[in-house]
């Protein structure tokens, strides 16, 4: 994955770039389509990237979409059955929130009470954040697009059956790697 960190911390800005993707455009199944992917990582997340990289419109804006894109693209797997979190993620959620079940009911009432678009994240404090527009936030252990493209051309306006196709496609391995990041 490209390094966000070690890009923000070097002096002067230097071009950034987009993930390629850890799974084929049309991995996902039903939690996100071929065309929702398309979309999303091929028009939208790379438009931050060629937007920064050229100096077009806001650079910090363009920068922390690009950041925050890059997160949530490389957190997925192909659909699981049950798809758990295992191992350190298991063990920090079960300590934060007493159960996977009760994580999920309070992420997804956090990201429902946000008003119009944004970002919902587990933080490495054991917090549910949300992020409005865009921002570079270090903190971030798994992190849901909560911005209407992310959903729309799957889910029309259902943005709990979203977030429950969301659950599917975690790559519960990678969120345990961002806990303690080498």
């Amino acid at each position: 994955m490209y390094n966000f960190i070690k890009h923000l911390t070097e002096a002067p800005r230097t071009k950034i770039e987009q993930i390629k993707l850890p799974y084929a455009k049309d991995a996902l199944g039903k939690s996100l389509s071929k065309q929702a992917i398309e979309y999303h990582y091929g028009k939208l997340y790379r438009a931050y990237v060629d937007r920064y990289n050229s100096g077009e419109g806001d650079a910090d804006f363009n920068e922390a979409g690009a950041f925050l894109h890059s997160i949530y693209f490389s957190q997925f797997q192909s659909p699981k059955g049950s798809n758990k979190p295992t191992e350190g993620i298991k063990e920090f959620i079960d300590k934060h929130f007493g159960s996977f079940e009760k994580f999920k009911e309070k992420l997804l009432k956090t990201a429902m009470s946000i008003q119009g678009s944004g970002w919902v994240y587990l933080s490495k404090s054991g917090d549910i954040k949300t992020i409005t527009n865009h921002q570079i936030k270090k903190d971030i252990l798994l992190l849901i697009d909560w911005w209407e493209h992310a959903w729309a051309l799957d889910y029309q306006a259902d943005k709990e059956r979203y977030l429950e196709g969301q659950w599917r496609i975690i790559n519960w391995d990678e969120i345990t790697k961002r806990l303690d990041p080498a």
